[in-house]
């Protein structure tokens, strides 16, 4: 792996994860040191984040991690709707049956997973990525693929700092499983609106969770 690759993984993750917290300055040394890479490869991992939107460079102050507000959760949310949505009409469209049969039956024990802990819920987020991927796989198309990929790497830090509600959870494993039905049916409408109902559910959910938990608010 090249030392550029391997700076912008560690990076990568420790911000998703929450490890580097919004407003952190990545002073280069500092961050070299750490790394165990020197500062050219350093900052060639930098310019991939600013480029995934996870830093940005700050006159005078170098390069920060970027806050998350609940203007641009709203924001992240309009791009999901419109992406996600036209997702599950092509996966409905374009599917193979038997590949969303299987995680359909997956998910019927969704509830024992949340119900499990930490590390159920932990189970219950893969088995929702094996479904992302079972999607990206059926629409078959790259671009659409890579913009829902990047969108996916910010909702992985609001869900971080949001929290796991069991109940929502459990509301939300429901409402993926319709759109799962919908989907195995090659139901394009119902896909779509099932999709749309679940993110309006979602948004609502977690700007109410995440709204003492920001260290940056800006509200409209």
């Amino acid at each position: 792996m090249r030392a550029s690759d391997k700076a912008y993984n560690k990076l990568f993750h420790d911000i998703v994860d929450g490890d580097l917290a919004p407003g952190t300055i990545l002073a280069e040394v500092e961050q070299s040191t750490r790394l165990g890479v020197s500062r050219t490869p350093l900052r060639e991992a930098l310019s991939r984040l600013i480029a995934d939107g996870l830093v940005e460079s700050a006159p005078g102050r170098g390069v920060i991690v970027t806050e998350v507000s609940l203007e641009n959760i709203t924001e992240l949310y309009e791009v999901r709707e419109a992406l996600e949505e036209q997702a599950a009409r092509l996966a409905a469209q374009r599917r193979d049956p038997k590949v969303f049969i299987r995680i359909a039956e997956e998910f019927t024990h969704a509830d024992e997973l949340i119900a499990a802990g930490e590390e159920g819920v932990r189970h219950y987020y893969e088995l929702n990525e094996k479904f992302d991927i079972a999607v990206d796989d059926a629409i078959n198309n790259a671009y659409l693929v890579s913009a829902l990929q990047n969108a996916r790497v910010h909702l992985s830090r609001i869900r971080r700092i949001a929290k796991g509600n069991p109940e929502r959870l459990h509301e939300s494993a429901v409402e993926t499983l319709l759109i799962i039905e919908a989907i195995i049916d090659g139901d394009a409408a119902l896909a779509a609106h099932a999709t749309h109902v679940h993110l309006h559910k979602s948004l609502t959910n977690i700007r109410a969770s995440v709204k003492g938990h920001l260290t940056h608010v800006n509200v409209a």
